[in-house]
């Protein structure tokens, strides 16, 4: 276990004994600020040093905002917490290849950016002020928490022709319940976060956080066909949040399941990306894809991912 982690566990759960606000307190600032940001990996500088780098204002907070192409056909990149707009490296090769113009951003607390965190709020009023800027999407590609917050900025005015959603959470009333879980901390600790969430302190103006965040609420506002690729071994966003989305959009979204990918692999396996890029192209076939070693079954098209992935797992609290 790492020593941090076990420390933060042990403090907390020991100070809610007697002090539960106190606790709850510690443990919300933890929640909503990333515990360190994320850098730039080796395989993605080479793509992260070719964009053009800007900045805009968004709560009086610098926010870095990347764009790989000339400006025209532009397609949102939404990166996920405790990420960055370099981790769809990858993905931004293949829309260059297609004369498509890829524009990320690093959120609030996030990457190059200013700030200390940011909500699905900020996400949402980051693209906003991006379509300010660009003009209607040809999509928005969006990874983890990013989808949340894409859902979110299409039902308030985002316009864009297609949805691409990674490892995507449904709605946020889960959150609260797995960042303790990861950290080990007590019931009493996720009941006095949970509190603090719901006053407001953390979405200024939301009554209804649960409704508020659910991208499977009122399925009709969201226009755009949607592709859903999302791996049955995701230990951060579970599955059950795929299937939840499909559930409600039907045949207007198609669910691309892979296994082995977990919760990153998922935006750099080849053979997700050739379905990724693919729908961009040409539109989607509504129906379910699985991905797995042995092939893919059933649906048009599909073709196998690696069935193992390495890595050290999944840090605390990301999402």
């Amino acid at each position: 276990m790492d020593p941090a982690v076990a420390l933060i566990r042990t403090a907390l759960n020991t100070a809610s004994l007697a002090a539960p606000g106190l606790a709850g307190r510690a443990a919300f600032e933890l929640y909503r600020h990333p515990l360190r940001r994320s850098r730039v990996r080796p395989g993605e500088r080479e793509v992260h040093d070719r964009a053009e780098t800007g900045t805009l204002r968004h709560g009086g907070v610098r926010v870095v905002v990347h764009r790989w192409g000339d400006g025209t056909r532009p397609v949102l990149l939404m990166h996920g917490w405790r990420s960055r707009a370099s981790r769809f490296a990858d993905l931004v090769l293949r829309l260059r290849a297609l004369g498509l113009t890829a524009v990320g951003y690093d959120a609030p607390g996030h990457g190059d950016s200013g700030g200390r965190t940011a909500t699905v709020l900020d996400h949402r009023a980051v693209a906003l002020r991006l379509q300010e800027r660009y003009g209607d999407f040809e999509a928005v590609v969006a990874h983890s928490l990013g989808v949340n917050a894409a859902f979110l900025a299409l039902r308030e005015g985002l316009r864009a022709e297609r949805l691409v959603a990674f490892s995507g959470a449904s709605e946020l009333s889960w959150l609260p319940a797995a960042f303790c879980d990861r950290l080990g901390l007590n019931a009493t600790v996720e009941r006095e976060l949970r509190r603090r969430e719901a006053s407001g302190a953390m979405f200024p103006g939301v009554a209804d956080v649960r409704t508020h965040f659910d991208a499977a609420r009122n399925p009709g506002e969201i226009t755009p066909p949607i592709l859903v690729a999302h791996d049955e071994d995701d230990d951060v966003v579970p599955f059950s949040h795929a299937r939840r989305l499909r559930a409600a959009y039907g045949g207007r979204l198609e669910l691309l399941a892979t296994r082995g990918l977990g919760h990153r692999r998922i935006l750099t396996e080849p053979t997700v990306l050739d379905q990724v890029t693919g729908f961009l192209a040409a539109g989607t076939v509504p129906g379910r894809r699985t991905v797995d070693g042995r092939g893919a079954v059933p649906g048009p098209g599909a073709v196998p991912a690696r069935r193992s992935v390495g890595g050290a797992g999944t840090a605390v609290g990301a999402v």
